[in-house]
């Protein structure tokens, strides 16, 4: 299931709705519709941040002209929400716990040992 993706800015929890891609070769920075998926070498960036970007001197700002939209849900993140829900409601199965020597105790995954001096 995909999570809603945040704004990459710091102290910004608003929703992404643009991504950020720099060119290096060419000086310049892309902001775009917001990308498929998260891409580790650009930004996700909400409205605002989209919309007041700026670049170094030097540098051209190409800009998505039209409205940065919220991606809609699709049917593939509809069907991984109830495969993810069929999944939390499947029994998990036992498991056999094996014999333990006597003067055993369980706590959890551990088990204490009794002192093999103290007979």
């Amino acid at each position: 299931m995909r999570s809603v993706r945040r704004c990459s800015r710091t102290g910004c929890a608003n929703p992404a709705v643009a991504t950020l891609t720099y060119a290096y070769a060419d000086s310049t920075a892309v902001v775009g519709p917001l990308a498929t998926y998260s891409e580790p070498h650009s930004y996700d960036l909400c409205e605002e941040h989209a919309l007041r970007l700026t670049a170094p001197r030097g540098w051209e700002v190409v800009r998505h002209q039209g409205e940065f939209r919220a991606p809609e849900p699709t049917v593939d993140d509809l069907t991984a929400l109830a495969e993810a829900v069929r999944e939390a409601g499947r029994a998990t199965p036992q498991v056999e716990l094996p014999e333990l020597p006597a003067g055993t105790i369980r706590r959890g995954h551990l088990r204490v040992l009794p002192d093999p001096n103290e007979d």
